[in-house]
């Protein structure tokens, strides 16, 4: 009896192949219950349910193989009731492929004149009504089943940029305790909804090294099904960010994927794949676009500018998105310029659609082993303002 418990507790689990590398650069396969996600993937993040300005139907047009939900959010509206009763994020949203869930613990993170941290948990504020709650990493797990996502996060601490040594060391310590807590939820509760979960952990430490090493060695012994590399993207340099990443990733399994939470710029996702790392989310494309900025192979693109008024070419000629293939920029541009919501609706697919192109573009080099020279090349192309 216990050897079959044994093997039904390795079937649950996702199942992730590096098919490929070149490199530091992994092409890899995520298997989870709502579908195969290709490695390396960016994450439409569609924080309450929704991508915004981007239909669930546009979404599959576009590519997209996962999304990124939010607990904070999502358990403050609609509320766990809710999506109990409609059976799930999935249902509720009518969407049929995976989903992945951050803890809300960025989102206490930024709420610093309405949040306590304690050693059980976070006391926070709602940002909408001012009332108390509290997120213990029991509490989010809970939450998470909920939601019904096939990759909860645990719940973490987020220390700011820049910090004092002596605080990440403590918020690390922090982070690592809620991690086993959240792990022994798992293990208590059960899916709502047939389908595994899976849980990554995510490895904080602020730009100290010893402390990186310290987290990701102490939350690999503890044997995640994934692991992310947190606290970045929150104000330090780039290059910075590049090197605690690089550094990062040594300590983690190759068996596992690797996610970089909240990144990033197309070059930021370029320079990570070559440190490693597979899964990315970031509001970027989204929101950049909802503000007229258009990403394109040959670089960015205010579409608000006059000179794009006359123009009566697709914003990046030969690029396939359904936005480039049925829209000038000049007409883009009139959408903007009159307020029309189209226009926030059409930036945002066509961003979308340009990132995923670069995930795909990305994995086909490293495939071919030419990776390093297609991104040195393509790093060239994408910081020019056009």
């Amino acid at each position: 009896m216990l050897l079959l418990q044994y093997f039904l507790k390795l079937i649950e689990k996702v199942k992730f192949t590096v098919a490929h590398t070149d490199s530091s650069a992994r092409a890899g396969i995520l298997e989870t219950d709502h579908g195969v996600i290709e490695t390396p993937i960016f994450m439409p993040v569609g924080t309450q349910g929704t991508v915004k300005a981007v239909e669930q139907r546009e979404l599959e047009e576009i590519g997209a193989q996962i999304i990124l939900g939010n607990t904070y959010h999502l358990y403050l509206r609609p509320g766990i009731e809710v999506l109990q009763k409609m059976g799930g994020l999935h249902q509720f949203m009518n969407w049929k492929k995976p989903i992945l869930t951050d803890s809300g613990g960025y989102q206490v993170f930024s709420l610093t004149d309405l949040r306590k941290i304690s050693q059980d948990g976070v006391t926070f504020k709602s940002h909408l009504d001012g009332s108390s709650h509290f997120f213990s990493p029991k509490k989010v797990v809970e939450i998470q089943r909920v939601i019904g996502s096939d990759i909860m996060m645990v719940l973490d601490e987020c220390p700011p940029f820049p910090c004092e040594k002596e605080y990440a060391v403590e918020s690390n310590k922090l982070t690592v305790k809620w991690a086993k807590l959240c792990k022994e939820a798992v293990k208590d509760s059960e899916p709502l909804y047939g389908h595994h979960q899976a849980l990554f952990a995510i490895v904080q430490g602020s730009v100290f090294k010893e402390i990186r090493e310290q987290s990701a060695k102490a939350l690999v012994d503890e044997d995640f099904e994934g692991y992310a590399i947190g606290g970045l993207a929150v104000g330090e340099p780039a290059e910075t960010m590049y090197a605690m990443t690089e550094f990062t990733t040594q300590f983690l399994p190759v068996t596992k994927p690797r996610y970089l939470m909240g990144v990033g710029t197309p070059e930021n996702l370029l320079e990570s794949i070559e440190r490693g790392i597979d899964m990315f989310d970031c509001v970027m494309p989204t929101r950049n676009g909802r503000n007229g900025m258009i990403f394109t192979r040959n670089g960015r693109m205010n579409i608000r500018n006059a000179k794009w008024k006359m123009d009566d070419s697709p914003i990046d000629d030969g690029f396939e998105s359904y936005t480039n293939k049925n829209f000038s920029r000049g007409y883009l541009r009139h959408l903007f310029q009159v307020d029309e919501i189209l226009g926030l609706q059409l930036a945002s697919i066509h961003n979308l659609a340009f990132y995923l192109w670069l995930m795909r573009e990305a994995r086909k080099q490293i495939v071919a082993d030419n990776f390093l020279h297609w991104e040195r090349e393509t790093l060239g192309q994408l910081a020019v303002n056009i």
